[in-house]
């Protein structure tokens, strides 16, 4: 049997039932539809970089999503029409279309995953979300087994959410996306990048110059993929920024978010007392030395220690601000 701990950014999970690669969009109907005809549990899986598998596995088929395709469409007011196959690697995208000198996406540089997870997730960093430049998904729907396209506006897209998470009733084959036609960066809206670029807030730059400052960025947190280093064998940030009504503490860093407020996880985790480094069982599973938010394999750790790990510091959160921390990653055979 296939480990899904090899197919997987943490590196963990236990085997596949059965396990198909599907190469292209009319394949990944085909096993999806054959499995649900035969009333196998289903798991679509497209770079693992987004899930935490239970160490006993997944006892149904996984189709593993490996369609690629990227079709570029200039169009009449200048912008151009993205339509990328679920299956591509997502970092490759951006820096394809950054090579062709298009801005937009640069913001999303060396974020791990394929494309079709991109949406799901309303993935985003430095300022800018998926949701900023999504037109639409083509997407099956597996109670009806048709093959719609969906915009963007019904796809209900928050703050990494989406009506596609949390459920497996459809699955997305590719996406498209609106980006403004030139070569500019969208405006830099994250304060750190700002600084890191040395412009103001709001200002554009090369898209190229953009996408490797958001590199060094990542690089020097540990959420760039590199099999040398186990502070990246983490699904990126395991929990997200809450949501709520008002800070418990007046002097805690937040961000407006529709008359509520965003509050940093990191900065909770580690003013709950867990500083970058903090070991979970065994010291087999910590948190990054780089980065409070990235919950790591060190090379010997198993599910149920991440998950140990990702307790201790949700509940230490809770206890000290009242605040309950969310996992991100889709859990599959397993909870917190």
């Amino acid at each position: 049997m296939q480990s899904l701990s090899d197919l997987t950014t943490l590196r963990l999970g236990g085997p596949a039932g059965r396990l198909v690669e599907a190469t292209d969009a009319a394949a990944v109907v085909q096993e999806v539809h054959k499995a649900d005809a035969a009333g196998e549990p289903v798991l679509v899986l497209g770079g693992g970089s987004n899930v935490v598998v239970a160490d006993s596995g997944f006892e149904g088929t996984v189709v593993r999503v490996a369609s690629t395709g990227i079709v570029t469409d200039r169009r009449s007011d200048g912008s151009v029409l993205l339509t990328v196959e679920a299956g591509e690697n997502w970092d490759d995208v951006v820096a394809a279309t950054v090579a062709d000198g298009l801005g937009g996406l640069e913001c999303l540089s060396g974020i791990p995953g394929r494309t079709g997870a991109t949406p799901v997730q309303n993935v985003g960093a430095y300022g800018v979300e998926v949701a900023t430049l999504l037109e639409s998904v083509d997407l099956y729907d597996r109670a009806t087994a048709t093959v719609s396209r969906v915009p963007a506006a019904d796809l209900g897209l928050g703050y990494r959410t989406s009506t596609l998470k949390g459920t497996d009733a459809g699955v997305v084959l590719r996406v498209r996306f609106v980006l403004p036609g030139g070569g500019a960066s969208m405006p830099i809206a994250y304060a750190e990048l700002a600084r890191t670029l040395g412009v103001d807030p709001g200002t554009t730059v090369p898209a190229a110059v953009a996408r490797e400052a958001v590199l060094d960025l990542r690089r020097g947190k540990g959420m760039v993929l590199d099999a040398a280093d186990h502070d990246t064998w983490s699904v990126g940030s395991f929990f997200t920024n809450p949501v709520v009504d008002e800070a418990p503490d007046p002097e805690m860093p937040r961000w407006p978010v529709d008359g509520r407020v965003k509050l940093p996880a990191a900065w909770l985790i580690q003013h709950s007392g867990f500083a970058p480094g903090h070991p979970g069982p065994g010291g087999r599973v910590a948190l990054s030395t780089r980065h409070v938010l990235a919950l790591t394999n060190r090379g010997e750790g198993r599910t149920a220690d991440l998950l140990a790990l990702a307790r201790t510091v949700r509940d230490g959160v809770r206890d000290r601000f009242g605040i309950t921390l969310e996992p991100e990653p889709v859990l599959v055979g397993c909870r917190l």
